[in-house]
């Protein structure tokens, strides 16, 4: 029966000391072999990878990883991993690029989130994108209401691309400024424009309650209409 705290047992679990020769073999070896495949698919920015490269990565580095440190993976069976990967990458690759349908189906579609200055309540829906999680990516972009936004792109690395109103066409928009939007409230206690807090839609109000014409949603947030200062 082994003991609790057995630092020998723990260090090298019953290993040979002399093993760590071979792991850093292994992990040198490993890791050049790596460093080869992440050149030959031409990784891009972290940030630009798309599902199926984050997939090419973590397999990558699962096969690397078993043969850095573990006596039982043998080395020859990982390079063969390896090579599966990189062949799986190139045809899919190469089927990306001779069928439109199958592009869609690997790496998604861009899909068009704000439409001049509100959102496009469709596609928001099928996005996993949070309200509050896109408000974040507007705000790190100093977008203070979406009447500032022309149109908005998720994109199918992730990103979201902007295109943005000159300052005269900036109109009245949805604030996405945490101390404006908690104003929602389903009476309109002033009048003057304001926007629906789900869909964005803004139009001049009378004090009251009052139904969105786009989504039927009943809150409302007083409007914002300053222009974008970079």
């Amino acid at each position: 029966m082994k003991e609790i705290l057995e630092w020998e047992r723990m260090l090298f679990n019953d290993l040979p000391p002399i093993f760590v020769v071979e792991v850093i073999l292994r992990s040198t070896v490993m890791f050049t072999f790596l460093l080869i495949a992440l050149r030959i698919t031409g990784k891009r920015g972290v940030r630009q990878l798309s599902i199926f490269e984050i997939v090419i990565i973590i397999a990558l580095g699962s096969a690397a990883g078993d043969p850095m440190f573990y006596e039982d993976v043998g080395i020859v069976p990982a390079l063969v991993v390896f090579a599966t990967i990189i062949s799986l990458y190139r045809v899919v690759t190469w089927l990306t690029g001779k069928s439109e349908w199958f592009e869609k189906l690997i790496e998604g579609k861009t899909v068009c989130l704000i439409h001049e200055g509100r959102f496009s309540v469709t596609e928001f829906a099928k996005e996993t994108l949070a309200q509050d999680e896109f408000f974040s990516e507007l705000r790190v972009k100093s977008i203070e209401h979406l009447g500032q936004i022309r149109n908005a792109y998720l994109e199918p690395s992730g990103e979201v691309s902007i295109f943005f109103y000159k300052e005269d066409e900036v109109k009245y928009g949805l604030p996405v400024l945490p101390e404006l939007y908690s104003k929602k409230n389903k009476t309109i206690f002033k009048d003057g424009h304001h926007s629906c807090s789900f869909c964005g839609f803004t139009e001049d109000k009378k004090t009251g309650s009052a139904i969105c014409p786009v989504c039927n949603r009943d809150e409302w947030v007083p409007a914002l209409k300053n222009i974008r200062i970079s």
